[in-house]
C-alpha cells in the first residue's frame, strides 16, 4: 500500500503524456493533407529566424506593453515547467525535492528563488491580460469573430495558469513552513510564497501543512497534465507550433508570388522555337492528373499553410492593420487562419469517423471562406508583416483567387477588364499599343 501514489502517478502521467501524443499524432496527420513544399532552404537563416522570432520574442515587443508581458508569461511559464522534471522524479520514486540532490543546496536555492520570481510575473501577466482582453476594450480583442469559443478559450487559459501558479506558491509556502518546523530537510529559497503566505500558513498545524502541500503538489501535476492536453483544443497549440511555423516560414521578399510549375512549362514550352507543339507527351505524364490551379479546399493548399492554420493565437495582430478591414470590409486576415483550421478539424473528424475521407459536400472556399473576404484583400502584405510568428494569411487568399481566377473564372469585372487589356494592348489600359507613348509629346 506504501506504494499507492506511485502507482497512481505513473498511471497520470502515461495517460497524460500518451493522450498528449494522440493529439499531437492527429494534428501532424491533418497537417500532411495539403501538398507537400521544400522548405529546407537556407537553413542557418532559417534556424536564425525561429531562435529570434519564435524563442526570442522579437515581433512580440513591437507593442511594448502586451510584448512584455507576454514575454513575462512566456519565458516564466516554460521554466516553471522545467520543475516537471523533478515533480515527475519525486512522483515515481517517493522523493522529496529531488533536483536539490542534482544542483546542491546553493544552485538549487537560487533556482527555486528564479521560479518564484517568474511564477509572479506570470500572475501579474495573466491577471492584467485578463482585466485587458474583458473590460479594457481592446478593439482586436473584442471583434464580433471572437465571439463564443475563441474568448472563452483566451480566458480558461489565463485562468488555468493562474490557478497553477497559485498551487506553486500553495507547495511552495506550506513547504517552507514545515521546513521551518523542523519537519522537513530545509530546501531551497522562496521569497515570494514566504513573504505572502508563510505568516498564514504558520497559524496552521502539520496536518493542514502535509495536506496543503501535497494537495497542490498534486493539482500542479495534474494541471499541467490538462493544460497539455487542452492545448488540442485551444488557439494555445502556437506554444508548440510557433516553433515549426517560424522555421518553414516564407523567407522570400514580401510582394513576392510563387509561379505554377505546370503554367511556366506551358509558356517555356510556347517560347521555344525549337519545340515540337505536337510532340507526344513524355512517358507517365499523359496518365498523369492534371493539377488545380489554386486552392479550392484545405487539401489544395500545401502542408506550411495548414500548419500556419494550427499555429494562429487569434491575437488579431494582423487584422488590426488590414486596410480592408479598416476601411469596413468584410475581410479579416486572422479569420482566414481560423475558418482554415476550423476545415480542417472539420476533415479530421470526417477521417477519424469513416478510416478515410467521404466527401461531405463542403469546401473551404464558399462554405468557411466567401468570395466577398477573398475579393477584398490588397494584397498589400501588412498581415504577414504583423503576425508575431511569421504566419501567411495572403497566402492562403492567394491560393483561392487564383483558382476563382484559372478554374473558375470568376474575376470580378474589373479584373477581368484588365487581363484582358494585358492580354490585347501589354497595358493594363484601354488603349492601343501604338498609342503607349504618346504622352511623351505633349507639351
Amino acid at each position: 500500500m506504501q506504494y499507492i501514489d506511485n502507482i497512481i502517478f505513473l498511471i497520470l502521467l502515461v495517460a497524460g503524456f500518451g493522450l498528449f501524443a494522440k493529439s499531437l499524432l492527429k494534428i501532424y496527420r491533418n497537417i500532411r493533407l495539403g501538398h507537400e513544399i521544400n522548405r529546407n532552404d537556407r537553413k542557418s537563416e532559417r534556424w536564425s529566424t525561429m531562435a529570434r522570432v519564435a524563442m526570442g520574442q522579437s515581433k512580440m515587443v513591437k507593442r511594448p506593453v502586451a510584448g512584455i508581458l507576454h514575454l513575462f508569461v512566456y519565458v516564466g511559464f516554460v521554466i516553471i515547467n522545467i520543475e516537471l522534471i523533478e515533480i515527475i522524479v519525486d512522483g515515481l520514486f517517493g522523493t522529496h525535492r529531488f533536483l536539490a540532490l542534482v544542483f546542491g543546496d546553493g544552485f538549487y536555492s537560487f533556482f527555486t528563488a528564479t521560479l518564484e520570481i517568474l511564477a509572479l510575473l506570470v500572475v501579474i501577466g495573466v491577471v492584467v491580460f485578463f482585466i485587458r482582453r474583458n473590460f479594457y476594450g481592446v478593439k482586436r480583442l473584442t471583434m464580433k469573430e471572437l465571439f463564443g469559443w475563441p474568448k472563452h478559450d483566451a480566458n480558461w487559459i489565463l485562468i488555468i495558469e493562474f490557478a497553477l501558479m497559485m498551487a506553486f506558491f500553495k507547495m511552495n509556502a506550506a513547504d517552507w513552513v514545515l521546513q521551518q518546523r523542523g519537519l522537513l530537510p530545509v530546501l531551497g529559497s522562496f521569497p515570494i510564497s514566504s513573504t505572502i503566505l508563510g505568516p498564514v500558513f504558520s497559524n496552521f498545524g502539520e496536518g493542514f501543512l502535509h495536506f496543503t502541500e501535497k494537495g497542490a503538489w498534486w493539482f500542479h501535476f495534474v494541471g499541467i497534465l490538462f493544460f497539455m492536453n487542452y492545448l488540442y483544443y485551444s488557439k494555445h497549440l502556437h506554444i508548440i507550433l510557433a516553433f515549426p511555423s517560424t522555421w518553414y516560414a516564407n523567407l522570400d521578399k514580401k510582394g513576392k508570388f510563387n509561379n505554377l510549375d505546370s503554367v511556366t512549362k506551358e509558356i517555356k514550352l510556347m517560347m521555344d522555337p525549337n519545340a515540337d507543339p505536337y510532340a507526344a507527351p513524355a512517358e507517365g505524364e499523359a496518365d498523369a492528373a492534371p493539377s488545380k490551379f489554386g486552392a479550392e479546399d484545405i487539401f489544395d493548399l500545401n502542408q506550411v499553410q495548414l500548419l500556419n492554420a494550427y499555429s494562429c493565437t487569434e491575437c488579431g495582430r494582423c487584422t488590426s492593420v488590414c486596410p480592408a478591414n479598416i476601411t469596413g470590409k468584410k475581410l479579416s486576415p486572422r479569420l482566414i487562419l481560423m475558418k482554415t483550421r476550423d476545415r480542417l478539424e472539420e476533415v479530421g473528424r470526417n477521417i477519424d469517423k469513416n478510416g478515410k475521407f467521404v466527401d461531405d459536400g463542403k469546401k473551404l472556399l464558399n462554405d468557411y471562406i466567401t468570395k466577398e473576404e477573398l475579393w477584398a484583400c490588397t494584397t498589400c502584405n501588412a498581415c504577414t508583416d504583423a503576425c508575431p510568428v511569421l504566419l501567411d494569411p495572403l497566402s492562403i487568399i492567394f491560393e483561392m483567387r487564383r483558382f476563382l481566377v484559372m478554374e473558375q473564372s470568376a474575376a470580378p469585372q474589373e479584373l477581368n477588364l484588365m487581363m484582358t487589356n494585358v492580354e490585347n494592348n501589354a497595358a493594363p489600359w484601354q488603349y492601343n499599343q501604338a498609342d503607349r507613348l504618346n504622352w511623351a509629346n505633349e507639351n
